[in-house]
């Protein structure tokens, strides 16, 4: 992989490379990662959906891409940028190189530049606008930046959400309950959790009413995690009106701002987000601290909650919120991913506090 291409911030920087991957260009908003690990769940998170992502760790792809590790059914970024691309994998699991699983996509990378220094530039400036480009110059990127819209701007919800519902049914003995998951943006490790613990679990669109969801007799509703501004996304806040109080409901990432602004709290944008497997979060109820893995430019503002909902996570890094609770119905949610795995298992006791909740609920009405 010879030929050279370029990473052009909305300010203007400039980082020369060489183009691996598909050969097209590629334009999103530019955010950094500090997982050592996982960069094919990395690129097929719903999440990413709109960005440009930049491992900070320098060596990726050398374990190569295999069946197991997708989150979705494709990749999901707009262009991947590393400083080291290994074009020869070792793995016993291995199918094909992070080359040629980005060609198959059609998404455009590019090797050999600084992501040190790139991750430097975001967390000093905040994120921005970019573009990966093998035959533009850096005057031509720039004004082509003028002229695009903002991440900020754009519903990317809609456009990764499923297109029909589906289940995932439970291995082994019959289940146990009944989870509606609202994709916006869903990662397939939530669906496999929840089916290791003996859930019969349907996933719908984003755009699925209230009504409808109660018609398919849930015993929870989980909100998935998703990508973009949640203020864009009022279209759900109604629909999760509707829902509260008529089951018990977990939110996830997404999940967590959508309930928040469900409550009436507001929510802000991060300078430059929270991405990686290493987020430090303390449980407020026990004081234990929770080592997290996230992927989030969003963040609830605290100062605006009411109408019963409270903190009970904070991020040790810079204070931000990571849980809410409602103190009377049965509704909680958590900004990080309980279904990833930093450790490998640390939050997955999420799951099992949220289906003990379903039980006591199904109790509850008879």
């Amino acid at each position: 992989m010879t030929k050279r291409a370029i990473l052009v911030l909305e300010d203007g920087s400039i980082y020369e490379g060489y183009s691996f991957g598909a050969e097209a260009d590629a334009y999103g908003e530019v955010v950094f990662n500090t997982s050592m690990v996982g960069y094919q769940e990395m690129l097929t998170d719903p999440s990413y959906a709109g960005q440009i992502v930049v491992p900070t760790y320098p060596l990726i792809g050398n374990y190569g891409i295999n069946k197991q590790d997708f989150e979705s059914k494709k990749v999901q970024v707009r262009g991947f940028v590393v400083r080291e691309e290994c074009q020869q994998p070792n793995h016993y699991l291995s199918l094909n190189t992070l080359h040629e699983f980005l060609a198959e996509y059609g998404v455009p990378g590019i090797s050999g530049v600084d992501t040190r220094a790139i991750t430097r530039k975001l967390r000093s400036a905040g994120v921005m606008m970019g573009m990966i480009t093998s035959d533009k110059t850096p005057q031509q990127v720039v004004e082509k930046l003028k002229s695009l819209p903002d991440y900020g701007s754009i519903d990317y919800v809609k456009q990764v959400t499923t297109d029909a519902s589906y289940q995932w049914e439970p291995t082994g003995s019959a289940p146990t309950h009944h989870i509606i998951v609202l994709d916006c943006g869903l990662k397939y490790s939530i669906l496999r959790t929840l089916r290791q613990m003996d859930c019969a679990v349907t996933a719908v669109p984003c755009t699925m009413s209230a009504s409808k969801i109660l018609a398919l007799k849930p015993d929870g509703i989980l909100l998935s995690p998703g990508p973009g501004n949640p203020e864009l996304l009022d279209y759900i806040v109604a629909t999760v009106k509707k829902l509260v109080g008529k089951k018990p409901i977990m939110g996830i990432c997404l999940g967590n701002q959508l309930i928040a602004r469900a409550f009436g709290a507001k929510t802000f944008k991060l300078k430059f987000g929270h991405r990686g497997a290493n987020h430090p979060v303390r449980d407020l109820a026990t004081g234990k601290v929770y080592i997290t893995a996230q992927n989030h430019g969003y963040a609830v503002d605290p100062d605006s909650l009411k109408d019963g909902l409270e903190v009970t996570h904070i991020n040790l890094n810079d204070g931000t919120v990571e849980g809410l609770r409602h103190k009377e119905l049965p509704i909680f949610c958590i900004q990080y991913h309980s279904e990833a795995s930093p450790g490998p298992l640390d939050n997955t006791y999420l799951f099992d506090k949220f289906l003990e909740i379903v039980k006591e609920n199904k109790i509850g009405q008879g």
